[in-house]
């Protein structure tokens, strides 16, 4: 079996659908948890092959970027879908995900950097909550047609573990309402309620973000 490695930040973010992926598959890997407070970040940095972490390594062999990583693992472990079609659907999903991240990630970025109010409020009501609303929007549209519960088939794909995701951090970060998404309700528990993944969710650090 190869060796691996996943290194990210103390958090959940980015890496947490690798790592479920990882405890899913009952596959061993070391979990490389970084703290800005260490300094390690900026010691490693130029070393990471694109500048960025995630970052997974598989015996030695490096593979940049969270969407990849997830992607590679899901491939792997046979969570990818069962068809091509399906494949490419899990495959939208997430990039569908990645273009709404990239809006909503201005207003973070604006209140990280000190903005303004008036500049923070004007992205929030401009770009990111007409991002947020519509791709909550495509999700509950395509679980509506769904007859399984799942995003993608009638089984489990990485496109479940990384929406849901994404879902508990909006919510921790009051950018989400449970009452107004009972089907994305719905999905969240129906993964959190698979054994190995329930565990995980149970004993993981718990992080904002």
């Amino acid at each position: 079996m190869p060796t691996y490695k996943l290194t990210y930040f103390d958090v959940r973010g980015y890496a947490e659908p690798a790592r479920i992926l990882f405890h899913l598959a009952g596959v061993p890997f070391e979990d490389k948890r970084i703290t800005h407070e260490s300094g390690d970040w900026e010691k490693m940095k130029d070393k990471t092959p694109f500048g960025k972490i995630p970052v997974l390594s598989v015996d030695g062999f490096e593979i940049p970027q969270s969407a990849a990583i997830t992607r590679y693992l899901a491939k792997k472990f046979g969570y990818a879908g069962k068809i091509p079609e399906e494949q490419a659907w899990a495959d939208a999903i997430v990039d569908q995900f990645k273009d709404f991240i990239s809006s909503f990630s201005q207003l973070l970025m604006a209140q990280r950097t000190g903005k303004p109010a008036e500049e923070v409020a004007r992205i929030a009501s401009e770009v990111a909550m007409p991002a947020r609303d519509a791709f909550f929007k495509i999700i509950d549209g395509i679980l509506e047609k769904s007859k399984s519960g799942f995003l993608v088939g009638d089984s489990l794909t990485f496109a479940d573990i990384v929406i849901v995701e994404n879902v508990t951090t909006l919510e921790k970060n009051q950018f989400f309402t449970a009452s107004e998404h009972p089907k994305i309700v719905a999905l969240r528990e129906k993964i959190y309620s698979i054994p190995a993944i329930k565990k995980w969710v149970e004993t993981r650090p718990d992080t904002q973000f």
